[in-house]
């Protein structure tokens, strides 16, 4: 018996709307002709490699982000210090990473929301009065870190014999400011996506370095570990570095303006509920390639400096306090060659994190006050983040100018974020599990497991890094 006109036509219609959700860009800029995406230009003709390096964004950079000067140096400093003893944390850390980036990335995909409004959602006045303390402490602490990471930037253009470093640290806060007042968040978005791409000088210096690799083997299994306060208060660092909070309000920050940059969404950033099925299932599947290939690559870089810091400066019992200090030791060791890959590789880091620690803590805040935000917005219609995010790098510009200390800057910074992350990772963990928010896209049991996982550990990581500072260490 032939099919009803009626039933015939539903099909067609769902064969092409299956086609156009499988063949659409992830983001259609706004005034793209989506036809032309679907005849040779669009995803559905490009090669494997191409659709791949398509799909990575918000994850990638983020990745990135966290392999900052500051976490160059604490790396470098714990491979000259410890050898490969700590390169345990490298397995450890990257499931707990990925678990954690992925819930930031299904909140925001799943709601439509950045966390800080999400915050708003969820919690009571007096909740979010004291979440809103917290934050204002990170953007604190990322304004000191961010002025280590511009004064960073100036000491690698001294090493490369370009001019002080005052001056470099000062062009380069003054450049930042423009490029993420003026640019649009698209050319933002290359600009940092490119970016990413400097870090992997650092395997370079690996492979000129000469690795023991049964050594490295044997840091990875943890049969190294050592037992004392100086050694666990550096883990607490590592640990730090690698799970900042300000990582959370980025992943889910740089998703939502990714998300209105749709041309069918304008301001309007599309949950995963308002879209066709299948087209769900891809964002959410696309979105977690992203974020893991993000975390793989930024524990990559991790590995790759400890390994190479151990093989160098820790066979040569060099210390090292910064990733210039590094750059600078490993010229004699491993040859001119790697101490220039190591210096424009915290220069690269640099120039990616100061926007990426300006940015977070602002959009959260704003978020939580429900006011606009966002790189795609103009300063006219979001205000409060520009303010925010120019302040934060303007007197991080002159801490980077004015401070003899910068080492001291990145540990007052280290230890702010310790102490915020198992905080903001409660607040992560209870928002991802609510059916009325997530609906079908709360956590799961791996999910669930993963994340608690991470916030204990960073939790008892926060509480031993304040006694072991306000010990005197």
């Amino acid at each position: 018996m032939p099919w009803p006109p009626r039933r015939c036509s539903d099909l067609i219609a769902d064969v092409r709307n299956a086609m156009t959700v499988e063949e659409l860009p992830e983001s259609v800029p706004p005034g793209a002709d989506i036809a032309s995406e679907r005849t040779g230009q669009g995803n559905g003709k490009r090669n494997p490699v191409s659709r791949f390096f398509g799909l990575l964004g918000p994850g990638l950079v983020t990745g990135a982000a966290d392999d900052d000067p500051s976490g160059i140096a604490t790396y470098s400093q714990a491979g000259a210090t410890y050898g490969n003893s700590m390169l345990w944390t490298v397995p450890l850390t990257l499931p707990l990473m990925m678990a954690v980036q992925e819930i930031c990335d299904r909140m925001a995909l799943a709601t439509g929301q950045s966390l800080g409004a999400l915050i708003r959602r969820r919690f009571s006045r007096g909740f979010r009065v004291a979440i809103g303390i917290l934050l204002a402490l990170l953007i604190i602490a990322n304004c000191l870190n961010l002025a280590a990471d511009l004064n960073a930037i100036g000491q690698g253009m001294n090493l490369l014999h370009a001019g002080p470093a005052f001056v470099w640290s000062a062009i380069a806060g003054i450049a930042i400011v423009v490029a993420v007042t003026a640019g649009s968040f698209a050319m933002i978005g290359r600009i940092f996506k490119w970016l990413c791409m400097v870090l992997l000088v650092y395997v370079g210096v690996l492979f000129v370095s000469n690795v023991d690799w049964a050594d490295v083997a044997r840091g990875l299994i943890g049969g190294q570990v050592q037992f004392s306060p100086a050694y666990f208060g550096l883990i607490v660092g590592v640990l730090g570095t690698t799970i900042s909070p300000y990582m959370f309000f980025w992943q889910s920050a740089q998703r939502i303006e990714e998300l209105r940059a749709e041309k069918r969404g304008g301001d309007h950033a599309p949950a995963l509920d308002e879209r066709p099925r299948p087209e769900a299932v891809r964002r959410l599947r696309n979105g977690r390639v992203d974020v893991f290939t993000g975390m793989a690559f930024s524990v990559l870089i991790m590995f790759a400096i400890i390994a190479s810091s151990a093989a160098t400066l820790g066979a040569h019992n060099t210390p090292v306090t910064s990733a210039a200090e590094a750059a600078q030791a490993l010229e004699p060791i491993a040859g001119n060659y790697a101490g220039i890959l190591f210096a424009l590789g915290f220069i690269g880091s640099g120039v990616l994190a100061v926007p990426v620690l300006a940015a977070s803590g602002a959009a959260g805040m704003a978020g939580l006050l429900n006011k606009n935000w966002g790189l795609d917005r103009s300063p006219r219609r979001a205000p409060l983040f520009y303010a925010l995010l120019g302040v934060g790098i303007i007197a991080g510009t002159i801490l980077a100018i004015v401070s003899t200390d910068p080492i001291g800057l990145l540990v007052l910074s280290a230890i702010v974020n310790g102490i915020a992350a198992g905080p903001f990772l409660i607040v992560m963990m209870l928002i991802s599990r609510d059916r009325t928010i997530m609906g079908k896209y709360r956590n799961g049991k791996l999910a669930a497991t993963m994340g608690w996982t991470a916030t204990a550990i960073m939790c008892v990581a926060g509480a031993y890094g304040i006694w072991y500072t306000l010990n005197g260490n």
